[in-house]
């Protein structure tokens, strides 16, 4: 490992060169109770990504990476490729060499007090995650939480780390003020096949039990059963048996999709999946051999085998935000103008555009759901967001 010989406070003589390229690199550190991995401290000079969309009314969404590269080593991991820009693998640097943005939180409450920020939905975890191991040593995420909450922003998280139960009396008190939506990855339902394949995260059972106490804060949850791996966790008793788990656990809705391999996370699922399940490599090579994606025959094959199986178990088909990858913003769909046109607003009168009722619906399009409620006097979400509107022209719905 290139950065063996330094301990925890030593400075790093040299970035490593695609970090020169990217940011400001403080140090790079290891200490034993992270073994293996490196952390390269950087100074960001942005914390909002811009997502490109396909016009309408949301022609582009906007994400916050605290970390890149992630401790998970989740061997189909979509966002290994983006390593290389550092001059770093895809495989176990992605894994070992963490880059943290350790200034992330001040950066991003400045970008957000700009005049011109519109309080667009802002999405964490749909590329590397926000509560990977990493966040139990650097803390990121409670001043990111505020930032968007003291601004107005809504946002949502996406992730596989149990860590965000640390942040729960936090998320609660900002989804009073915006809407908040939050979903926990869960894909695999076998113990071991999941301690295989990803192999650095917290297990299936902490992460269910992360999805009750989100529920225990009056808070709605969504579980991403995604991806299914084809010949693995495509059986009909597998998928039954993670939807009855997620059902147990308290998940408000459910959302899939198959395993797609990009060229890069293609190759290193491969010699993982030559290690453990060699006799699948003919068929995984004959059905992504010519694409990302898996057959069309094969995705309409596993919904109509899940989609029964989750109504059968009361859940709801959760909805993915089809620009940034993770929850769909319940913000989206909380406005309509005089026309009744849903419209994407950004402020009014200098404040946020809606506020979470303690409860954030994930993927119905609805925050909370029955009676708004009162927060010691405070006024509740519907109420904020017509005051606020009043004067626009504009008014809230919920759907």
């Amino acid at each position: 490992m290139r950065w063996s010989g330094q301990e925890l406070t030593a400075e790093a003589p040299a970035a490593l060169p695609g970090l020169a390229r990217l940011n400001n690199l403080v140090r790079s550190v290891r200490t034993p109770d992270f073994a293996g991995i490196t952390f390269h401290e950087v100074l960001a000079k942005s914390a909002l990504n811009k997502i490109p969309g396909g016009g309408g009314p949301m022609p582009f969404g906007w994400t916050i990476n605290p970390y890149r590269g992630c401790s998970h080593a989740c061997v189909y991991c979509f966002a290994r490729p983006t390593h290389t820009y550092l001059e770093l693998d895809q495989g176990k640097d992605f894994d070992q060499e963490i880059i943290v943005k350790v200034n992330v939180a001040e950066v991003l409450r400045k970008e957000l007090s700009r005049p011109s920020w519109g309080r667009h939905p802002v999405a964490l975890g749909t590329n590397t995650d926000p509560y990977q191991r990493a966040e139990g040593r650097y803390s990121l995420m409670p001043g990111i939480i505020d930032a968007l909450a003291d601004t107005g922003t809504p946002f949502s998280i996406l992730t596989k780390g149990s860590l965000m139960r640390r942040d729960l009396d936090h998320l609660a008190e900002a989804a009073k003020r915006v809407p908040v939506d939050l979903a926990m990855s869960i894909a695999v339902y076998d113990d071991e096949l999941q301690q295989s394949v990803e192999p650095g995260t917290p297990t299936t059972k902490a992460r269910l039990a992360t999805v009750t106490a989100v529920r225990e804060h009056g808070l709605d949850c969504a579980v991403f059963l995604m991806p299914i791996l084809p010949y693995l966790t495509d059986t009909r008793a597998h998928l039954d048996e993670a939807l009855r788990q997620a059902k147990e656990a308290g998940a408000t809705s459910v959302l899939y999709t198959a395993l797609h391999l990009k060229p890069g996370v293609k190759e290193w699922y491969y010699l993982w999946l030559s290690k453990e399940h060699p006799e699948l490599l003919p068929r995984y090579r004959s059905m992504y051999g010519r694409g990302t994606y898996a057959p069309a025959e094969y995705r309409k094959w596993l919904a109509a085998r899940i989609k029964p199986l989750i109504r059968a178990h009361g859940l709801e088909r959760g909805e993915e935000d089809p620009l940034t990858g993770g929850v769909r913003s319940s913000a989206l769909g909380m406005l309509r103008d005089t026309e009744g046109e849903r419209r994407v607003v950004g402020a009014a009168n200098g404040r946020g555009t809606g506020a979470g009722n303690g409860t954030a619906g994930t993927g119905s399009g609805s925050v909370g759901g029955g009676t708004p409620a009162s927060h010691g006097g405070a006024p509740d979400a519907e109420s904020l967001v017509g005051a606020s509107l009043l004067a626009a022209g504009l008014q809230s719905t919920l759907f």
